[in-house]
């Protein structure tokens, strides 16, 4: 974390010094100079930066900064200390007495008092024995067959309840006994510890995301592990030609079919999958490929459970939450942070902290943003996109500070860290620094994207499709505010929806995506359109890509968790990879597909380039033309008529080749033009560019060109 200094104007007020260098004007904003239409505004966000400094201020005067602060795993929980001591300290005001019980003391509530200090923290050390801890390495502290957790509560009513650590780093579940979790003191010994071995790849230029998780990675109806997916997924992935990965559902959840949204235990990664020390490896050999992994951090809310929960840790309902209705989410039946509590923040920014040291993420996709950012959590907004909207008194300040810190603390320890906001209401200055008024993530997600796509699949006739809308969509970011652009997440892929493929497609992916059966016309249109979809959403769309996984290849069905309504089946709780390697099977044309966009992504660097400028939206032909990173995209949505000589624009003469064509018969497509065909460019203006040159574009068909001495 910067150092905080006084201001150079010398007033004496306190600051926190940018991670950039410059220096915040308190009279004008430097994000107004990006979006002047934010001047109204301008004293609310002076407001919002005050509310950081102010802080980071208070933390460092009480705790010596925030880089201190969020160490608070290094003395919270159960710590190990260089003696042999373990020391346990825990945050329970509310309660009138405490003590540490488990298999190591016979579950005595008398063995280990806990003693409470000013701020409402107990601590209690156990002796070492003969220089050895004295909880052995995954004891119980919780025993499956007894009521008994780990620390244990007297309330002011005389009431003694039990509870699972909140820092604690593993539980485990059976569910033959008990949907409950138990808590287990996890110190493996020296020989048993991963010791990574690899360091972390830096922040590449172009974000492409593969969004995965573990339980799911296999065709067989089971929960994977972190050790298949390390020897499977990863390779997979790294073949494909992303560089990121992002890991859903790893935070401890109650329950599997929240697809790990409702958090228990914030600081203990997922034992379904496997141990820590499995999860550590998964990350190493992810660097060591190149690959850099994110966490779905999940601080938006947390589970409302109470035996192995957050929720009433103390026997209050306003300990970590705020209290009433304000600390509950009707929608999501879960409990919300209160944000503005000291003790809350330590316990938030320790937990990123925690992730980003103990297993080496490299940053974090943060879910949920959206109902972070206002007290109405986004239910019933539409966000229309007027400025009242992000400034009102709807807009929780706490909860922007909270993600302001979280984002300086990240970037100023962590470089090369990636934070990504899942917001939906388009919140200005929501992806800039801090330094200049901003929050600080790096991107945010574009979702109106696929909602577009569903609305265009559902709703439309392909010869219905308005071009100038879907470039719209697709270009419709903020200035200056990097977005991910995706045609289709996991939030497409759940049951209750359709993936893209499934909407295209429907019951002829069971019959006829085999090559020995008839090329359909349902088929042949659904696999044109899934390939220009990803491609147009790809090249267009943002400065960042994101995939879950199996729908790069058009996996043929949705995603449904076992549960009550299901039977408990793991039938659609599985990703079929395998059909990729079936040769018969048209899915290893769109995985081919996929890997090629990605390559040549990587190579020409659109992601990262200026945002395209577009030469053409011709309604009646539905042709969409643009250039991006030196690269020419020549979409044809056209449902029934191909184009002969159609004419172009293009800024820089040559002589063009193709680089990438959706109707490659490699991909599946019908291979209507020769790949060595050159396309040569006339010294004349057409569409606002300085040249043209003309090109054969078939229905349903995409072609990416290059100039020939680039490849």
């Amino acid at each position: 974390m910067a150092s905080v200094e006084d201001t150079p104007d010398g007033t004496g007020k306190n600051r926190l010094l940018p991670r950039t260098g410059t220096t915040y004007d308190n009279n004008s904003p430097a994000v107004l100079k990006l979006d002047p239409w934010l001047e109204p505004h301008k004293d609310v966000l002076k407001h919002r930066y005050s509310l950081v400094e102010k802080w980071a201020n208070e933390i460092k005067k009480s705790e010596g900064g925030l880089d201190q602060f969020s160490k608070g795993y290094e003395s919270f929980g159960l710590v190990v200390q260089p003696n042999g001591d373990i020391t346990y300290r825990e945050w329970a005001p509310n309660a009138k007495e405490a003590s540490l019980v488990g298999d190591f003391n016979n579950w005595d509530v008398n063995a280990n008092p806990m003693t409470k200090n000013d701020f409402g923290i107990w601590n209690v050390t156990v002796p070492a024995k003969a220089g050895s801890p004295a909880i052995p390495h995954e004891s119980k502290i919780k025993a499956s067959t007894s009521p008994y957790q780990q620390i244990t509560l007297v309330l002011p009513d005389g009431e003694r309840i039990y509870r699972i650590p909140a820092w604690i780093k593993r539980v485990v579940q059976d569910l033959n006994v008990s949907p409950t979790y138990d808590a287990v003191f996890w110190n493996p010994p020296a020989n048993e510890r991963y010791t990574f071995k690899h360091p972390r790849p830096k922040k590449p230029e172009s974000l492409r995301i593969y969004e995965a998780h573990v339980g799911i990675s296999s065709p067989e109806t089971r929960v994977a592990t972190y050790k298949e997916f390390t020897k499977n997924m990863l390779p997979r992935i790294k073949y494909l030609g992303y560089n990121s990965i992002q890991l859903m559902a790893v935070m401890e959840h109650a329950y599997y079919a929240s697809f790990g949204y409702q958090v228990n235990n914030f600081f203990a990664a997922s034992s379904r999958y496997g141990p820590p020390e499995d999860l550590k490896e998964l990350i190493d050999t992810a660097h060591s490929l190149g690959l850099v992994v994110l966490l779905d951090v999940v601080h938006s809310h947390a589970s409302k459970n109470v035996e192995d929960g957050l929720n009433e840790f103390d026997g209050t309902d306003h300990l970590y939450f705020h209290g009433g209705g304000k600390g509950r989410h009707d929608q999501w039946d879960s409990r919300l942070f209160n944000y503005g509590n000291h003790e809350v923040l330590r316990f938030l920014l320790s937990n990123l902290r925690f992730w980003m040291e103990e297993y080496q993420f490299d940053g974090f996709r943060f879910d949920g943003v959206t109902s972070m950012l206002y007290v109405h959590h986004g239910i019933g907004s539409g966000f229309s996109g007027g400025y009242h909207e992000y400034f009102g008194p709807s807009v929780d300040d706490e909860a922007i500070t909270y993600l302001a810190l979280a984002n300086e603390l990240l970037h100023d320890l962590y470089p090369e860290c990636i934070t990504i906001a899942e917001d939906v209401s388009g919140m200005p200055a929501l992806c800039l620094p801090h330094a200049i008024g901003g929050v600080g993530f790096d991107y945010r997600l574009a979702m109106a994207i696929p909602d577009m796509y569903i609305k265009l699949l559902k709703e439309q006739e392909d010869s219905e499709w308005n071009i100038g809308n879907l470039a719209h969509t697709l270009t419709n970011r903020r200035h200056g505010e990097k977005t991910i652009a995706y045609a289709e997440s996991h939030d497409q892929a759940l049951v209750g929806d359709k993936s893209l493929m499934m909407w295209l497609c429907d019951k002829e992916l069971y019959t006829n995506m085999s090559v020995l059966t008839e090329f359909t016309p349902i088929i042949e249109r659904g696999m044109a359109l899934h390939k220009m979809i990803r491609l147009v959403t790809h090249s267009l769309g943002g400065e960042g890509y994101l995939n879950f996984e199996g729908n790069e290849f058009g996996h043929p069905e949705w995603l449904d968790f076992p549960r009550v309504g299901n039977d408990n089946s793991f039938w659609y709780a599985r990703r079929q990879l395998n059909l990729t390697e079936d040769p018969l099977l048209r899915y290893h044309f769109l995985n081919d597909f996929d890997r090629a966009m990605q390559l040549t992504e990587a190579k020409y660097g659109w992601l990262h380039s200026e945002q395209a400028f577009i030469s053409l939206k011709n309604e009646s032909d539905k042709v969409l033309v643009f250039e991006r990173a030196g690269l020419l995209f020549i979409f044809n949505l056209n449902p029934t008529q191909s184009f002969s000589d159609y004419r172009v624009g293009v800024d820089v003469p040559g002589t063009y080749r193709i680089v990438l064509d959706t109707d490659d018969p490699a991909f599946g497509g019908l291979g209507r033009n020769a790949k060595d065909t050159r396309f040569f460019t006339t010294d004349l203006a057409w569409n606002g560019r300085a040249n043209f040159t003309q090109v054969y574009i078939p229905t349903r068909t995409a072609l990416v060109l290059a100039l020939e001495d680039s490849l």
